[in-house]
Parts: C-alpha cells; structure tokens; sequence
C-alpha cells in the first residue's frame, strides 16, 4: 500500500535503470497494485453475486488486510508470542512500524477504491466537460483509438454530453498521459464506458474496442483492475446488448464447442446430473453479454509468457468468476475460446466450466452431494468407488492423461470445485441432514440379512461385527456431512445448522420404515448417534474445542441456546416430532461426545441449563452420563455434583 501510494503519485518523468531494463513509477506501481489486488482476491464477483452465507476468507477487503496487519502487532506485545515473527512483521512494517495504519492512512488508494464501489454500486455518472478527468478521458481515448479520431469522432458525447467533434491532438495526448498512475485511474471507468457504448452503436468494431483495451493495458497494466471491475459490474446489470460470437466481428468458439460439451458430460457422468445442450437451435452462433465478450477478447489477445503471467493470473480468476455468474452457455463458450488458444489447458478450462451446471441448477448440487454420500458408502456403479471411504469419494484426479481420455471425476473432488459457485448455501443445511439420514437408512438395511438372522450362530458373531461395522460407517457419514457444511458456508452455515435446522428437525414429524421392527428401532438409534456426531464436529469445525480460536467467542450463544432446547424436550416443555429411540439416542450421544472430546464447551454454559440437563438424564436412568456432564461443568456445578451422588448413592471416582 505505501508503494502504491507513492509511486502511483508520481509522474513518469523519471525513469531507472535496473539490470539493464527501464523502469518508470508507472511500472513499480502496476507490478505493487497488481499484488495488492491478489492479496485482496479481486477476482470475487460483484457484490449482488454474493452468497447468504460467504465462505471462509471471501470478505477479504484492503481494510481487512490492515486490520490483519493492525492485529498482529497488538498481539506482538505478549511476551509468549514467537519474537521471530515480530521482528519479521516490524521489519515488513516499517517506517510505521508498531503504528496501527487505516485506509484513510493512504488517500490516493481511498479515493480509488471509493470509486471502484461506486461503479460496482451504480452506473457510471459525474464527468463534467472541461474538467481535468474530462481532459484525461479524452487524451486516453485519442491514444486507444487512433486510427478512428483520424475522421475526427469523439467518443465521449455518449457519456458525458459534451459537444466536442474532435479529440485532442498528438501533442496534447502526450501532455495529458503524462500523469500519475491514480489520476489516469481515475479517468479510466469513463473511457471504457465510452469505448462500450461507442461499440454498442457501431462507431467501434469489436477488433477496434479489443486493441484499444489492449493499449490502454500496455500504458499502465494497473488499468486491468479497473477493466475488470467495470465490466464485471456492467454485465450484472444486464443492459447491455449480446454479442453474436460468429468469427467474424467476434472470435468464434464453433470450432470446439461440441467437444467442450462432450468433456463436460464425461466429468458429471459419475454424478448423474443432466448438462444443458450447448448448441443453439438452427445455425445462430453463440452470444456473450457485451461486456464479457469485450473482456474475453482482451484476454486472448495477450501472449503466454513471464511478462503477461502475473496479468493473466490477475484476470483469469476474475474473468472465471464473471463467465459462472453469467447465464448457460456463457462459461462454456468462454473455455471453448481459451481451449482454442491453450490447447494444454483444455483440461482444466473444461473443468472449470463443469461446475457452471451446479450454480445455475439447484437440484443438479442436491443430486451432487448424494453422490458424496454415495461414493463415501461404495453404494456407486464406479469399480473406484464400490469399497468406498475417503479414496472413492475424493477420487485420482482428472484429465485427459489417464487412460481413455478425460474421466469421470469423483463428486468430492467435484464438489471443492463448485460449493463456490452455489448463489445460494443456506438450503444446504437441510439437505445434508436429509442425506444423512437417508444414509443412516442404507446402513441399517444393509447390516444383516434376513435370512442370517433366523440362524443363530450369525446373530452373535455376524450380528455384533456387523453393528461395529455399521457404527464406524455412521461416523464417516457424520463426519462428511459436518465437512460439507463447514467448507461450504463455515462458522455462519454451522451456526444455523446447531440453532435453527437441528432443532427444527426434531419438532418435526418424519416418516417410518414400512419394513418396522428391529430395522426401526436400529434405523432410529444409528440416526442419533449419526446427528449427535454431525453436530459435534460441526461445532468444532467451525470453532475449535478450545477458545483458542477466534470464532470461539461466538460459541457460547449458539451452544447454550441449543443445550437450553435440549434440556427444554427433556422436560417436556418442547413437543417433538421425530421418533423418541432418535432422540434419545442423539441426547445421549451429543452429551457424550461434549463431556469425552470439548468439555470446554460446557464451561461456557450457562449454570442452569447444565443442571436442568442432569436432571432430565437422571430421569432417562442415565446418572452416570448426567454426573459426568457435572463434573466437566466447572466449579459451578459442584453443589449439584454432591447432590446427585448423595441421593442416588453412587460411588464417584474421579
């Protein structure tokens, strides 16, 4: 940010020698901008293609960094802490070190970065004829455009009003692109608003608009930033007109689009969802938004080498981004355009453009995340995946390099690739608990045959080595489940699992099994015990066992707010709907995994409700689960400890 800050306000009259290549304040401050925008994960869609529930580290913003920043340094004055890292910090920190730096610490940037919300927030407005953006827009559209102002045109009436018939000329151009990289910064919106209008109503060509963005991006790579932003911005505001992508004005992808299509149904094969037809009906080429198409042609225009590398690795994502976001085919035309140019990054592009099905199609992640399930229990058709557990969900990989061409690919691998792309997590909850039930189901049908248990030397050996078998299955399910939900929506998604979805599943009624009988009644207690771990490890996923994390604070609400609904059913006050073997299966299997693996949890709850538990445990016969929740609770619950073993005659041992 300070290097930003500095040399973005110098202008490039100074330039130096360094190993024998020049190097002006304009080139220092793109190749600082262009890092502090990877730092910031600028390649995030707008703001109204947020999620619900964002995930993990994608609120990354130039006040988080500093905030980051800030903390450490706090957090260096306790002596515990490592003295090698801060050293390393004060050292990066310097001249301010041991200074907390805000934003307004840097004014050129806050001005920039102002401006970049405005125009993500709103269409762009305010350039005011004769001022000295005015100026700079029009001195930057005389440079992009040259051959066209030659006739005279201006460009910029169609944004600002202004009557001028001509631009200005070579000299004045030189003058006003002479400047610091933040004034030009600051004109560049306008400019590409300019060149997007001025190639809507025909007075540029898409080759035109191309090369232009092209040059403007050579001038001052920094630039790209702001062309990506804008246009992102412009393509969610859906006004702008399609883009016939024929071979002709734009590039067409036609050449490998069927293949693309192909790749991408031999990727979900093993997922069993349905891509959409790539093709459009009769012989129309495909169409991209304007803005996207305008950004996709820049792209290609640039050569793979280390010069372009740290551009392309700063547009690629955002670019990525943009295209998912986009209405089907949009990804799929754009990977087809980009497999033309990089034939060796056919395999990852197709990939990419997979997961573009799963954002814009509800069912087809639901129908995804069975699949998890599936592969995790070998109840699929892969040879990979018929033993299950963690290999044949994850899987070996993708690509075209394995045997027969490009593979199915296992749907966890699948689904790390996509959760991101999912508009909407908060049904996720839900789902998965719907899943792991279902799965809970499958391994109670499964544990032992009919006709084995009318025999009965299998319903003691075959019997119990079967149950064992079938607990150590339910936990792997409990486990994915928690893990879906954490990767997909974090502290947010668990919390609302813990406070509102679990709950919210016990209140309600749920189906039996037709077949009834022992199944049930097994069916019923597996399903406890699978909730009672999915929820365990959700907590502590999301906030540790301990409060050594920062998410910790936020702990002790949800937690208590859930014991208190626990406590609340134990006693009657909260009518239930699911079956009573589940509940208290899972009342029992929630307390003992607290009490055995994140005691420190019940330190945080309240007094009260930790009694209240005991004592509806004690009236389910369960004393010495009810004691030893007592026990871990802290000093608070001595008095109630004493009670307990005095009128229940027990023998505590500690």
């Amino acid at each position: 940010m300070p290097i930003c800050e500095a040399f973005g306000s110098c202008a490039p009259n100074v330039k130096w020698i360094v190993m024998s290549e020049e190097i002006s304040s304009h080139a220092v401050f793109s190749n600082a901008f262009t890092l502090l925008l990877k730092l910031w994960r600028f390649d995030q869609p707008p703001l109204e293609h947020r999620m619900d529930a964002v995930p993990v580290g994608a609120h990354l913003t130039p006040e988080y960094l500093l905030l980051v920043r800030n903390s450490q340094l706090t957090s260096s004055d306790d002596p515990q802490k490592d003295q090698s890292k801060i050293k390393w910090l004060t050292r990066l920190s310097s001249p301010l070190s041991g200074e907390p730096i805000f934003l307004d610490s840097f004014p050129k940037l806050t001005l920039w970065y102002r401006q970049h919300q405005a125009c993500i927030a709103s269409p762009l407005s305010g350039l005011v004829p004769g001022t000295p953006v005015h100026q700079i827009v029009e001195a930057l559209l005389n440079f992009m455009f040259r051959k066209i102002n030659r006739t005279g045109q201006s460009l910029t009436p169609a944004i600002s009003g202004s009557s001028s018939s001509s631009g200005p000329g070579n000299e004045d151009v030189s003058l006003h692109l002479k400047l610091p990289a933040w004034d030009i910064l600051e004109a560049v919106p306008f400019v590409l608003d300019a060149a997007l209008t001025g190639c809507a109503h025909g007075r540029l060509s898409p080759r035109e608009l191309a090369t232009g963005l092209k040059d403007l991006a050579d001038f001052l790579p920094a630039s790209l930033a702001t062309i990506v932003s804008y246009f992102s911005a412009e393509v969610t505001r859906g006004i702008w007109m399609l883009a016939s992508m024929n071979g002709t004005d734009w590039p067409s992808p036609a050449a490998n689009l069927a293949a693309v299509e192909q790749q991408i149904k031999k990727i979900l094969a093993a997922t069993g969802v349905n891509v959409p037809s790539l093709t459009v009906g009769g012989n129309s080429p495909a169409t991209l938004p304007l803005p996207l198409a305008a950004l996709v042609s820049l792209t290609i225009t640039y050569k793979l080498d280390r010069s372009t590398d740290r551009f392309l690795n700063l547009m690629g994502p955002a670019l990525s981004n943009l295209a998912t976001g986009c209405p089907w085919p949009c990804m799929p035309v754009t990977v087809a355009l980009w497999a033309q140019k990089v034939k060796r990054w056919s395999d990852f592009l197709v990939f990419s453009a997979s997961r573009t099905v799963f954002h814009h199609n509800r069912d087809a992640v639901v129908q995804l995340l069975r699949m998890c399930f599936a592969a995790t229990l070998g109840q699929t058709t892969s040879s990979i995946a018929s033993n299950g557990g963690v290999g044949a969900l994850l899987g070996h990989g993708y690509g075209s390099h394995f045997s027969g061409g490009i593979s199915p690919v296992a749907p966890g691998l699948l689904y790390l690739r996509v959760h991101r792309a999912v508009p909407n997590v908060m049904f996720m909850t839900e789902e998965v608990v719907s899943l792991l039930m279902h799965s809970v189901r499958d391994i109670a049908s499964s544990l032992v045959p009919s006709e084995k248990l009318k025999k009965s030397k299998y319903v003691r050996k075959y019997g119990q080595v079967s149950l064992a078998g079938a607990l150590t299955r339910v936990k792997l399910v409990a486990t994915l489940g928690a893990s879906l939900v954490w990767i997909t929506g974090g502290v947010v998604l668990v919390q609302s699992l813990i406070k509102e979805t679990l709950p919210s599943w016990f209140i309600s009624s749920h189906g039996t099994d037709p077949s009834g009988g022992m199944s049930e009644g097994l069916v019923s207690t597996l399903g406890g015990k699978a909730l009672a771990c999915f929820a365990v490890i959700s907590g502590a996923f999301a906030w540790g066992v301990d409060s050594s994390s920062p998410a910790a604070k936020r702990r002790s609400g949800i937690l208590e707010a859930h014991l208190e609904f626990v406590a609340g059913a134990l006693h009657g006050k909260i009518s239930l709907g699911c079956n009573k073997a589940t509940w208290k299966s899972y009342v029992s299997g929630l307390i003992s995994l607290i009490v055995g693996c994140t005691p420190n949890w019940l330190l945080e709850v309240d007094v009260e409700v930790l009694k209240s538990l005991s004592t509806g445990l004690k009236q389910w016969d369960e004393e010495e689960l009810a004691l030893a929740l007592l026990n871990s609770s802290g000093i608070g619950t001595m008095g109630a400890t004493a009670e307990m073993i005095i009128e229940g005659g027990m023998n505590f041992v500690r």
